[in-house]
Parts: C-alpha cells; sequence; structure tokens
C-alpha cells in the first residue's frame, strides 16, 4: 500500500494589521508614510483612538500643529481617560505656545500616572519652555528617579541650570551632549580638562553654530595664559573676524589642522574648564575688522546720513531647532521703518534673506546682506550703525562682542545665556533685551520697540 506523504506544518506570524504598519513607519520616523498609513487606518476604523492619538503626534512632529490638535482632541474624545493623550496634547499644545492648556494636559497626565517617566519629562520640559524653571527642576528631579541614566534628562537639567545661573552644575550636566548625536572628534590625545599648557600644544575646535563660536572666543586668551601653543579650527566666515584674537597662534578651517597637538577641547567645554560663574564671566576679545565696509555697502549707508541708522535680522539659521520660536517675518519690522528720522538696513542673510523683497520691503529698508561676504564685513558695517534691532542669532553675538547697541528680542524662554528675567545680559553689557509678555506676543514686543525708537530718534 503506498504510503501517503507527510505534510509538513509551520507556525505562520499573522499578516500585520494596518495600525501596526503605521505604527512601525511612525517608530521608524518616516513621518509622511506614517501619516497616510494612519489615515487609512481612520477611514475604515474611525472610533480608533490609538490611532488618532498617533496621527496628531505625527502631524506635530511635521510642524501641522491645528491638524495635530484636532486629532489629539478625537482621540480624547473616544478615550477621555488616556493620559498618554494628554501627554501628547500637552506637547502640541506647548509648541503652539497656548501656556495654560498646555500645563493642564501635562498636568492631568502626570496625575493619571505619576510614575510613568515620559509624562513627567514632558510635563517638566513644557514647564521650561513657558519659563517655570523652579517647578520644571522639581519634575526633572522625579524624572531622575524613574530612570537615572536618561541622557535627555540630563541635558533638560543642564539647559534649566543654566537658565537659573546654577552655572558649576549646568556646566558639567552639558557634557551630556556627546551622547546625544553631536559626534566628538576621535583623536589619540586626550581631551583637556585644565592641564597646564607649558611646552604643550592645544588644538580648540567649533563644535556647533556661528553664534555660539563667537561667544565662547573669549575663552581662547585664557587658554594661551596656560602656557602652550593653541591651534584654533573654526567657520570660514568667522577667520578675518578672530585674526584678532590675542593667543591663537595658528587659526585655520575645520579639519585642516595638519600638525601634531597633544590636547583637543571643544569649545563649549571651556566655560566648565574655566569654572565660570556669574560674576567671574570673561570679556569678549578683540576683533579684527576692515577698516570700513564694501563699497556698496557704504554707499547704501550714505544714503541714511542725518537719520538713525539702525541694522535689523529678523531670523537666525533656518537649520536651528527652535529658530520659529525665536524668529519674525519681515514684515515685522515694516512699521519701524517708517518712524520719522530712521533708516533701516537689512543685515539679514541666508534663506530667509529673501523675505524683505518677497513683503515689498525693499525700499524703506536698504538691503545689505548681498554685501556682506563674512562676519568680517558684516562687523565693519556693525560699526558704522547708531543701532541694532534683532532677533536672537549670530549677528546679536557679534554685536554685542564689538560692544555696539543693541536690541535682542527675546521670545518667551530664549537661549538660556539671557536668563528669564531683566533687560541686561552679563555676557554682553551693550545688549539691551526685550521680552515677550506671554509666549509667542511679538506684537507686544514691537510696539514697545517702536515707542522707545521714537523716543531715541527724535534726540539725533
Amino acid at each position: 500500500m503506498e504510503q501517503s506523504a507527510s505534510i509538513k506544518v509551520e507556525n505562520q506570524a499573522p499578516e500585520p494589521s494596518l495600525f501596526d504598519i503605521a505604527l512601525a513607519l511612525h517608530k521608524q520616523e518616516k513621518n509622511e508614510e506614517a501619516i497616510l498609513a494612519y489615515r487609512h487606518v481612520l477611514l475604515t476604523e474611525p472610533d480608533n483612538a490609538a490611532a488618532w492619538r498617533n496621527l496628531g503626534s505625527v502631524l506635530r512632529k511635521v510642524s501641522h500643529f491645528e491638524s495635530s490638535l484636532a486629532c489629539l482632541q478625537r482621540s480624547l474624545e473616544l478615550q477621555p481617560e488616556s493620559a498618554e493623550t494628554q501627554t501628547n496634547l500637552g506637547n502640541t499644545l506647548t509648541d503652539m505656545d497656548r501656556m495654560e492648556l498646555a500645563l493642564e494636559a501635562h498636568a492631568k497626565a502626570v496625575a493619571a500616572m505619576p510614575d510613568n517617566f515620559v509624562m513627567r519629562k514632558n510635563y517638566a520640559v513644557a514647564l521650561r519652555k513657558f519659563g517655570r524653571l523652579k517647578e520644571a527642576l522639581a519634575h526633572l528631579e522625579k524624572a531622575f528617579l524613574l530612570r537615572p541614566d536618561d541622557d535627555k534628562t540630563k541635558w533638560e537639567y543642564a539647559i534649566i541650570c543654566l537658565h537659573l545661573g546654577l552655572y558649576k552644575q549646568g556646566w558639567e550636566a552639558l557634557e551630556v551632549r556627546w551622547k546625544l548625536g553631536l559626534k566628538d572628534r576621535d583623536y589619540s590625545t586626550p581631551r583637556w580638562r585644565g592641564e597646564d599648557l607649558t611646552g604643550k600644544t592645544i588644538l580648540v575646535y567649533k563644535e556647533q553654530g556661528f553664534g555660539d563660536t563667537i561667544l565662547c572666543s573669549r575663552y581662547l586668551p585664557l587658554v594661551k595664559a596656560r602656557g602652550g601653543r593653541v591651534l584654533f579650527e573654526c567657520q570660514k566666515q568667522l577667520h578675518r573676524l578672530f585674526q584678532g584674537i590675542p593667543g591663537v597662534d595658528k587659526l585655520a578651517e575645520l579639519g585642516t589642522i595638519d600638525e601634531p597637538f597633544d590636547y583637543h577641547v571643544p569649545m563649549l567645554s571651556l566655560p566648565w574648564i574655566f569654572n565660570t560663574e556669574q560674576a567671574s564671566i570673561p570679556p569678549a576679545p578683540p576683533l579684527a575688522m576692515p577698516d570700513a565696509p564694501p563699497p556698496e555697502a557704504q554707499r547704501l549707508l550714505d544714503l541714511g546720513k542725518g537719520r538713525l541708522k539702525v541694522g535689523i535680522v529678523w531670523s537666525g539659521s533656518v537649520t536651528f531647532l527652535d529658530n520659529s520660536k525665536r524668529a519674525v517675518t519681515a514684515e515685522h519690522f515694516l512699521p519701524l521703518a517708517g518712524i520719522p528720522r530712521v533708516q533701516l538696513y537689512s543685515l539679514q542673510k541666508g534663506p530667509r534673506e529673501q523675505d524683505l523683497a518677497a513683503c515689498g520691503g525693499q525700499g524703506p529698508i536698504l538691503p545689505l546682506g548681498l554685501h556682506l561676504q563674512d562676519f568680517a564685513d558684516t562687523a565693519a558695517v556693525i560699526k558704522e550703525l547708531d543701532l541694532i534691532i534683532m532677533t536672537d542669532s549670530s549677528v546679536a553675538h557679534l554685536a554685542g562682542s564689538m560692544g555696539r547697541p543693541i536690541w535682542n528680542l527675546l521670545n518667551y524662554a530664549p537661549y538660556w545665556l539671557y536668563r528669564m528675567q531683566g533687560e541686561t545680559c552679563a555676557w554682553y553689557p551693550s545688549m539691551r533685551l526685550f521680552r515677550q509678555p506671554t509666549p509667542g506676543n511679538w506684537d507686544a514686543v514691537f510696539a514697545r520697540v517702536a515707542e522707545e525708537l521714537k523716543i531715541k530718534a527724535a534726540q539725533i
């Protein structure tokens, strides 16, 4: 008799659901694909609260805040007690500058799940962004108890400490940045920790943007005072400006130093190494600059003869994570151009330089950016201006380092350098700070600037 063939049986995994596919895309940060997938889920499962919540989360990542809010509200309608949705709602409302509603949502999430690390940390971040620093620190400390080794929590702790002027704790905690995606140099020589440099050579190098490089350039003479030969690598656009800094033995572009050195150090570690406190901030170093601005820039400056010459900048680097919070549109400055005896000059560079033409502002505001090739050119122009009015970016550091009058217009929770209160900045004595009275309220800032500018212009 013929025997029947045996049949091999395998355990096959079930086909992933469309929600599972959307969730996988979400976790891989394939945001646009995840959005489409979640939308497909909701076409057949309109009461899927998790899909609404997750769609709201991804929409927030791509800055579609109103759509994110609508999705999260739909999710809460379906699951009113969901702490997960409340913390996501709090994140979106924070991005939208809706302070009271954001903090209320985060408080509900933490009350429902007090031992949840993510919710506790989200609340701390929101409190920090709205300037409630001591409360933020308290929640952050509770988050540490839940997950002591979380590097992102240490980063938040560093920023809050610096805001509060707790520099010793802040500088030390800031060293965690190397674990958060910022790539340190891979050298066989040791990182410098402040050792005596007599008979040694040290490489100092920039690690972040132009503003931080200008800010920390004040430490280069202090490095030199430790007795060694100082090699300094930074962005080419700063080279002419930095030729005047005492104590730099060799200035080079990034990654081009070809001679041996005994130590290396990134610039933002220097405040920590030199134990910087509020009372011991070193002065900005002398900077080199041309005797006069570029010819065409000078011609435009001469058109403002007899008027108060005011330089403006409305945006920093568009790649900076929170630039949307600190920047404004060029239109915000147009009312200032109509004030009697005032001539505005745009110092804006980069992708946002074209905003002036797009809003029809060329004419009342004279554009200088096209004629400025590097920061030395910008410095030469700033020297000829009576005042700089701008939102925070690298030019603020430049004007402040030069000791020129500058009005720095700040969002509600600005860069740690400017703390949370006051009109002065310890790092830049010539700088005056104009702060948003409430989150996102630029109209009040510019109304105050306009009144102050009228008074100043009337005095010329």
